[in-house]
């Protein structure tokens, strides 16, 4: 939608003016700022024609309006430029990811900063099966029956997993019987290796020694396991009730119905998703999202990666009316420091 430079001007100060004070905008208030510089009656005329075009309205009978989700569309997408963070900002940032190097640790502190620098709820999407890369699995035995199973992807995320074995191995067999799975295996997608070992235990021939033979049915569980907990908690959330204190989100059914979209996860994982292919930020306004409980929020998000792979996605959930030009610079500047993080992690 193309507008003339007088409409994206009265428009660009009728959002500013309603982020900032958060009550509906009215001609003459628009007519008194030093930037418009027109008159009380063009502000009114500009404003009949935005409008009709859907990109403001008249929330009651008061002569003030509010941006529509379109208006907030073209205001981001056209008429918003990110602000830019002080380097004092930016050091402290730095500083904070730099004493994490435990990849989960990492994770869910990025989830903490971003709730902490927007007062609104910060969410980090962990990164997922199709792809994150295995990159060595370890045997260690506890017993005769039972086997401790390291799993250990190229990200740095370890994940342990108990096995009851059948036979009884020595720590040498293991050591053995770690060292062919992982330079079988070793760089592909956890994806790619269960079903690598799907396809090599179904053509499995008399030339594969049993250890090896058991050591992909135990690898087998250990990653099945691992995607079947993955898909519980595949979301960082942080600062969830900082929303409570946002006017905008008052209303006990609003409130309601984005809690157990929280709870839930599955419907912020797939809007979250979506930004996983995007060149940077990507921004969901109201009812864009496709789901009713967040109608009435707009979901900031960027990828983060390593090595030039995106691993995930993370993000703010905070009301319609946010300042996007800030918002949108914390989650840049957190996506770029968490990428940077993970890489020398």
């Amino acid at each position: 939608m193309a507008l003339d430079s007088r409409a994206e001007n009265v428009l660009k100060n009728l959002v500013e003016t309603y982020i900032q004070q958060g009550q509906p905008v009215g001609s003459r208030t628009l007519s008194n700022l030093p930037q418009l510089s027109v008159s009380s009656a063009t502000v009114r005329n500009v404003m009949s024609e935005l409008e009709e075009l859907g990109l403001i309205t008249a929330p009651h009978t008061s002569a003030g309006r509010i941006p529509t989700s379109q208006g907030y569309r073209l205001f981001v997408d056209s008429l918003v430029k990110a602000s830019t963070l002080t380097q004092t900002v930016v050091t402290q940032l730095s500083e904070r990811f730099q004493q994490e190097t435990d990849p989960e640790a990492l994770l869910a502190h990025a989830s903490d900063v971003l709730s902490e620098l927007t007062q609104f709820a910060g969410v980090v999407v962990l990164p997922n099966h199709s792809v994150t890369r295995f990159h060595q699995l370890e045997f260690m035995r506890l017993s005769e029956s039972r086997l401790l199973a390291i799993l250990v992807t190229e990200d740095g995320r370890v994940q342990n997993r108990v096995l009851t074995t059948a036979s009884t191995f020595s720590d040498s067999e293991l050591v053995s019987a770690a060292n062919f799975f992982n330079s079988r295996y070793k760089g592909n997608t956890l994806d790619d290796v269960r079903r690598l070992l799907l396809s090599d235990m179904h053509h499995d021939n008399d030339e594969m020694h049993q250890l090896n033979r058991e050591a992909m049915q135990a690898a087998s569980r250990v990653i099945s396991e691992e995607e079947e907990a993955s898909t519980q908690s595949d979301v960082v959330l942080s600062g969830e009730q900082k929303l409570l204190d946002v006017p905008d989100l008052c209303q006990i059914e609003t409130l309601q119905k984005l809690f157990d979209a929280f709870k839930t996860k599955r419907d912020l994982l797939d809007l979250l998703d979506r930004s996983m292919k995007a060149n940077g930020i990507s921004v969901f306004i109201g009812e864009e999202s496709g789901y009713s409980a967040l109608g009435e929020c707009s979901v900031i998000a960027s990828p983060y990666q390593v090595d030039g792979k995106v691993l995930g996605t993370l993000g703010v959930v905070g009301p319609t009316r946010m300042a996007y030009d800030e918002v949108i610079s914390v989650v840049d500047i957190t996506a770029k420091l968490l990428s940077q993080a993970l890489s020398k992690s």
